[in-house]
């Protein structure tokens, strides 16, 4: 997996997202395993043009079935048929999500967002500890991380 590649593309094609889930949690906080780039992204025409053009640049690949996988359509039409998609590249497997369960406005969510950098110095937008909670939190009981959980509960009550 290369997060740091998936990132540049996405920046490259300047397409309006938050980094959110396990890598944004790996980044930001503490090494966990994840096996995905989760990314939230502004639902509108011109942005799920640019994610298209990011996801063909990947490589990506999608399918409604298991049969019917292939390369990305050069047309981002597909793309407003699910609120989300599980993808795999080269670079890594990339989910986008059109809504976050827990979360209803993204660009209030954008606006509390933080700019951060990778180790390697890629720019991307993550989405803030309290939103992360949030999301936690709208999940069922028995799909919870409760370690993150706990651990949003109390940086955000220091």
């Amino acid at each position: 997996m290369n997060p740091g590649h998936i990132l540049t593309i996405f920046g490259k094609q300047e397409v309006d997202c938050l980094l959110i889930g396990g890598m944004n949690f790996l980044l930001r906080h503490r090494p966990v395993s994840t096996f995905d780039v989760d990314f939230w992204v502004r639902d509108e025409t011109a942005n799920l043009e640019r994610v298209n053009a990011a996801l063909i640049e990947l490589g990506a690949e999608w399918g409604p079935t298991e049969t019917t996988w292939a390369a990305i359509p050069k047309n981002s039409d597909w793309l407003t048929r699910s609120s989300v998609y599980c993808l795999t590249s080269p670079a890594g497997a990339i989910d986008i999500f059109r809504n976050v369960k827990g979360l209803d406005d993204y660009e209030a969510c954008r606006n509390r967002s933080v700019l951060a950098h990778t180790s390697e110095g890629i720019a991307y937008r993550s989405l803030a500890d309290s939103d992360m909670l949030a999301c936690q939190l709208a999940l069922p009981e028995n799909e919870r991380r409760l370690d993150r959980v706990a651990y949003f509960e109390k940086l955000l009550k220091s």
